[in-house]
């Protein structure tokens, strides 16, 4: 294959996502040519809506899918926190690369944690399950949307609009803006989004010749969490808008998995943690799912969607 043309948003996240995985399959096949071919998604062009009210994060990839179709683009590079549950037939990922942190961020120029925050404290963010997580364990907090690329949300921050924000570790880091993290958030409390801090490779599912080049990049430990995760939430019929957390570490032959369903006001919580052999991972992810049933995840995800 001589030439390979990947598909991305137009972020400068997006962007250095794509340029890391053209560096990725330079290393391995440099006789190979790269195109980066930008592409503009209707939840980039909508930042003035809650995500939730345009149909979720998976506005972020429908457009690069599209394009996959119309061979305009041979693969898609995707933050795996963005990519639907329900995968279309024509759409497959031979790859998930080595994770990133997967932990949420606070993020804050006066408050060295959420701890510190004065009472009806303004926080920043457009995910449901930061903002259920947060109200969880302070009810006072004032959650206002926030939306755009890192350094508009930093930007805002600095501009006084906000007393805290909550970013993904993985994306600041991307972008060598790691010292503005003030505090990783982490623990039952804070469970992060499937997939988050992982770099999944889309291709066309016909394509094989470019599904064999896709495969030299998959990190199989980071594979087998992040399938773990999307497991669970199809399980639970959840999606990327819902108050969900699935959290999933493979060491030692052994696959560790936390979750945590929460109503959007954080005054109701489901939560589960489970372990087992990492070659059993699809059955650990199962009854992950049926215990958290079974507590009462269903009903609260039920509720949420017929709201």
């Amino acid at each position: 294959m001589k030439k390979v043309r990947i598909g991305t948003r137009r972020s400068q996240l997006a962007k250095w996502q794509a340029n890391y995985v053209a560096g990725l399959l330079l290393e391995h096949f440099p006789e190979v040519e790269i195109e980066i071919v930008p592409i503009e998604t209707e939840g980039d062009r909508r930042l003035d809506v809650v995500l939730s009210e345009l149909g979720g994060k998976g506005l972020f990839i429908k457009e690069l899918e599209r394009a996959l179709s119309d061979d305009r683009i041979d693969i898609a590079v995707h933050s795996m926190k963005d990519v639907t549950v329900h995968l279309a037939e024509e759409y497959c990922i031979p790859a998930i690369l080595e994770r990133g942190n997967p932990y949420d961020a606070f993020v804050s120029n006066e408050y060295a944690s959420i701890d510190e925050l004065p009472q009806n404290a303004v926080v920043g963010t457009s995910s449901l399950r930061r903002q259920s997580q947060l109200l969880r364990i302070r009810s006072d907090l004032t959650i206002q949307t926030l939306r755009g690329n890192v350094p508009t949300r930093l930007g805002r921050l600095g501009d006084g609009d906000f007393d805290a924000i909550i970013l993904a570790v993985s994306g600041l880091q991307r972008l060598n803006l790691e010292h503005h993290v003030t505090q990783q958030l982490r623990g039952s409390h804070h469970v992060p989004s499937p997939g988050q801090g992982a770099l999944g490779v889309e291709c066309r599912s016909g394509d094989i010749s470019v599904q064999e080049l896709i495969a030299s990049l998959n990190h199989e430990s980071s594979y087998i969490a992040v399938s773990a995760e999307r497991t669970v939430n199809l399980e639970l019929g959840g999606n990327c808008h819902v108050p969900i957390g699935i959290h999933a570490t493979v060491e030692n032959g052994r696959i560790f998995m936390s979750a945590s369903v929460s109503t959007p006001d954080g005054q109701n919580n489901v939560c589960a943690q489970l372990e087992g052999s990492v070659g059993d991972w699809k059955v650990v992810a199962l009854n992950l799912a049926e215990i958290l049933r079974f507590r009462g995840a269903g009903e609260i995800l039920d509720d949420f969607q017929q709201a």
